[in-house]
């Protein structure tokens, strides 16, 4: 088993806690150049809300898109169209990551914009 399969199968056991949970989740996916987060509706999988350092606004902002300093700004986006949209309560989905570094500031950057988790 590689490193990524092994992601992978740590990500599918959080992701069937949370489904059977039925709560509102915060998905956050990361790359070497790059940083997702998405809000998914529990019921039927949608993506309610998303930021990345892809976003020009974001991107104009940043020299470089993959780093805890990109990743804390993606956290407070995420945060901010979250509570626009009335959610205020989601569960993390760290996706099969470690919590930190990059992960963690998403984490933290979103809790202080007023989610939480």
């Amino acid at each position: 088993m590689n490193k990524n399969q092994a992601r992978v199968r740590r990500a599918r056991k959080t992701r069937a806690k949370l489904a059977e949970l039925k709560v509102v989740r915060l998905a956050v996916h990361r790359t070497n150049c790059h940083m997702y987060a998405q809000i998914i509706d529990a019921s039927g999988g949608k993506v309610l809300a998303s930021a990345s350092t892809l976003e020009v606004e974001v991107r104009k902002d940043l020299a470089n898109g993959g780093n805890a300093a990109a990743a804390s700004i993606v956290g407070k986006r995420i945060a901010e169209k979250a509570k626009s949209l009335g959610i205020e309560k989601v569960a993390f989905d760290r996706s099969g990551f470690r919590y930190h570094g990059r992960v963690k500031s998403l984490a933290e950057a979103a809790r202080e914009n007023g989610l939480v988790f």
